[in-house]
C-alpha cells in the first residue's frame, strides 16, 4: 500500500506494510514522515547533521544528530533517548563534538567522532545510555588522534577480535573531498577504548582526482568482505552510483586501492551511505539515496539529489539490487531525507534521517541545511526478497 503526504503542492511518499516507516511524528510537525526527534527552523541558522542511532541492551533506543551553519549550537552533538520503540524521545544530554557514531561495545554506549575545538578524533563513554559522558583531555581519556580530521556517523565493525572504524585526514590545500585521505583505525575488542595507545591506524590514502574517477572520497564504511577481509567502501564526490573500495591489511597496517579494479556499482552512492550485514538474510544492506528523477535536474549532480531514499542489499557487496522506496519527495531542491544511520532490530530496521521538509515556518533552507531529525521504522525489511 503507498500512502502521499500533501504540502505546499508536492508530494511525500512512504511504503506501509510489510515494508514501512513510523509515521506517528510529532503532532506539531504531522506532515513530516516518520517521528520528529528534533526540529531546528531555516531561521536559527543551525542545521541538522550526522543523525546516528544505537540499540542498548535494555531495548532503550539512543539517536544523536550535531549542527551545523552559524549559532551558538554549531558543531554541538545532541544526544535523545526513547524507551517505547522510537514513538516518543526525550533530549539528555549536549557534547561539543560532531561527525560522530553512537555505537555499543560489550554493553556500554560510545560515541566516536570529531572535537567542536581541534578537529581531533575523539571518543567517549557512556555508562547512563546517554544521560553522562566522559570528557576527552588527554590521550588517556579520549583522544585519539590528532589533525584535520573528517568523518561521519559511519559503522564501527567488529571483526577477528578488532573494532574497526573508518576516518579521513584533510590535507591544508584543495577543496572539500580533494584532500581527503582516507585511512582505517581499529583497536583490540578487550582494550580500553579510551587509551590512545591501544589504537592503530592505516596509512592514509590520497584520491587523484587528476587520473581517477570523481571528485574525492570521504565517509568511509567499514565492512567485512565475505572472505573475511577488512574493506573501506566510500563514497566518491560526484560519481554516480560507484563507491570505492580500500583494502586494509589483517594487521590494519596497510591499505591498498586499485582503480582499475576497486570501484563497485552502489546506487546512490554518490551521498552518506550506512553499509552492515546481517547474518539472517546472509546479505548486506543499506539505505542510500539512489536518484530516481536525476535526469529531470541534469544541472545537478549526483551528491545533490537526495529526496528519495531507498533499501538496497547485495549478497557480495558488488552486486546490488534496489528493493523498496522507503520515503521521497518529488521536490529535489528544498526536500531532502539523508544521511541514514540504521540497526537490525529482529525483523526490522530502525533509522534515523537528517531530513529537509516543510514546517510551516518556511521551511528547510534547501535539501542539504535540513530542519529535521526523524526516526523510522522499517518494518520486515527481508519480506522484502518474497515479492
Amino acid at each position: 500500500m503507498i500512502r502521499f503526504f500533501e504540502n505546499r503542492g508536492l508530494l511525500a511518499l512512504i511504503l506501509v506494510g510489510h515494508l514501512s516507516c513510523v509515521c506517528a511524528g510529532d503532532e506539531l510537525f504531522p506532515d513530516v514522515p516518520g517521528t520528529v526527534i528534533h526540529h531546528s527552523p531555516a531561521s536559527s541558522g543551525q542545521y541538522i547533521g550526522s543523525p546516528s542511532i544505537a540499540l542498548l541492551p535494555d531495548g532503550s533506543y539512543v539517536a544523536a544528530h550535531d549542527f551545523f551553519g552559524s549559532g551558538p549550537d554549531v558543531h554541538d552533538t545532541r544526544i535523545y533517548r526513547s524507551e517505547d520503540r522510537g514513538e516518543h524521545w526525550q533530549h539528555v544530554s549536549t557534547l561539543r563534538q560532531f561527525f560522530s557514531t553512537l555505537f555499543v561495545h560489550r554493553g556500554t554506549l560510545y560515541l566516536i567522532g570529531r572535537d567542536a575545538e581541534a578537529a581531533r578524533a575523539v571518543i567517549r563513554k557512556s555508562e547512563d545510555g546517554g544521560r553522562t559522558w566522559t570528557t576527552p583531555v588527554d590521550r588517556r581519556s579520549g583522544i585519539l588522534l590528532r589533525g584535520r580530521i573528517h568523518c561521519a556517523p559511519v559503522p564501527v565493525l567488529e571483526h577477528d577480535g578488532r573494532l574497526w572504524r573508518a576516518m579521513e585526514c584533510f590535507e591544508d590545500s584543495g577543496t572539500w573531498a580533494e584532500r581527503s585521505r582516507a585511512f582505517m583505525m581499529s583497536v583490540p575488542v578487550d582494550a580500553n577504548l579510551l587509551n590512545a595507545e591501544h589504537w592503530r591506524c592505516s596509512e592514509m590514502l590520497s584520491y587523484d582526482q587528476k587520473h581517477w574517477k570523481g571528485m574525492g572520497w570521504i565517509e568511509g564504511n567499514a565492512v567485512a568482505s565475505p572472505d573475511g577481509e577488512v574493506l573501506n567502501i566510500l563514497r566518491v564526490a560526484r560519481l554516480q552510483g560507484k563507491a570505492a573500495v580500500i583494502h586494509v591489511s589483517d594487521d590494519g597496517r596497510d591499505a591498498r586501492f586499485d582503480p582499475d579494479t576497486d570501484y563497485i556499482r552502489l546506487p546512490g552512492s554518490a551521498k552518506k551511505f550506512t553499509i552492515r550485514f546481517d547474518p539472517h538474510s546472509g546479505r548486506y544492506w543499506s539505505i542510500t539515496n539512489h536518484g530516481r528523477w536525476y535526469d529531470r535536474v541534469r544541472t545537478l549532480h549526483p551528491g545533490w539529489v537526495r529526496n528519495r531514499a531507498v533499501l538496497i542489499s547485495s549478497p557480495d557487496l558488488k552486486h546490488w539490487t534496489v528493493h523498496e522506496t522507503v520515503v521521497q519527495h518529488r521536490d529535489v531542491y528544498r526536500h531532502g531525507f539523508q544521511y541514514w544511520d540504521w540497526q537490525f532490530e529482529g525483523h526490522d530496521i530502525i533509522a534515523v534521517s537528517r531530513t529537509a521538509f516543510d514546517d510551516g515556518m518556511g521551511g528547510a533552507h534547501n535539501y542539504h541545511d535540513a530542519n529535521f531529525l526523524t526516526f523510522h521504522r522499517i518494518e520486515n525489511f527481508r519480506l522484502c526478497f518474497d515479492r
